[in-house]
């Protein structure tokens, strides 16, 4: 498939997601939707990538969301089943997906964020849910997900003000996980990436749809219901599952097949 709207890298088992429309600040239209959602369906079904990293062109903006531009001027809206961006309702991809915040990430831009595993973000980096200073509301999953990751005032403060956040706050209020210096967003989120990339994938995606599966029940029942799960089921089948414990008994690196 040709890209038009967004990049592919692939270094070893990493997937570079690069949105690409700079001119724009990276907002998206419905052809982008459409198109990443490909390339998010290829990287879920690839067995040789673990772990995708997302990131913005430029140095300006992550994703300033939703094209209004476009929808003024009486575009299309709308997305894939995988959501915006191909990923805020992307629930069955149990591989890490890391937003590597480069700047602005305003609206569907910070609700693609907030989908994403980790946040890793630069000085830079601003995040907003601005959408009811337009008229709108953030559909696409920040509503939700927000309150679910720093708490409901916390959550609260920042959708009914529509302020924006630095990097820096994000990290203390616990959405960003790291923040480095303005043009290192990409490379601290790659660091991310091969530091999960030392473990099994299968251990990685059983723990990724452990942890999903059971914020949606009782501890109770997703401690009772957690070896049913179909990644757990698959990694205690696989090869990595044999290979982890011969090779801290023979006291070397293991080598991660990921079946």
């Amino acid at each position: 498939m040709e890209l038009k709207f967004s990049k592919v890298e692939r270094k070893g088992p990493i997937t570079i997601v690069t949105l690409s429309r700079p001119e724009v600040y990276n907002a998206l239209h419905i052809d982008a939707h459409f198109e990443l959602n490909k390339v998010f369906d290829d990287f879920a079904t690839d067995p040789e990538q673990w772990v995708a990293v997302v990131t913005g062109a430029g140095d300006k903006a992550f994703c300033a969301g939703n094209d209004l531009k476009w929808q003024a001027a009486g575009g299309k809206r709308g997305w894939d089943k995988g959501g915006f961006a191909g990923l805020t309702a992307r629930f069955d991809c149990d591989k890490p997906v890391i937003a590597a915040v480069n700047g602005v990430a305003m609206g569907g831009g910070f609700e693609i964020a907030l989908a994403c595993d980790l946040i890793i973000a630069s000085e830079n980096a601003t995040f907003a849910l601005p959408e009811p200073r337009v008229g709108l509301a953030a559909l696409a999953g920040g509503l939700h997900r927000l309150p679910r990751q720093i708490g409901l005032k916390r959550a609260m403060g920042m959708i009914l003000t529509a302020r924006h956040v630095s990097a820096k706050e994000g990290h203390e209020l616990g959405f960003v996980n790291e923040v480095v210096p303005q043009g290192e967003a990409l490379a601290g989120a790659l660091r991310w990436a091969e530091m999960i990339t030392k473990n099994s994938p299968m251990s990685i995606r059983a723990s990724k749809q452990t942890i999903r599966k059971g914020l949606a029940v009782s501890l109770e029942q997703a401690i009772e219901e957690q070896r049913e799960y179909p990644a757990v089921k698959a990694m205690v089948a696989s090869q990595d599952y044999i290979e982890g414990p011969k090779a801290f008994s023979e006291k070397r690196p293991p080598k991660w097949v990921g079946k």
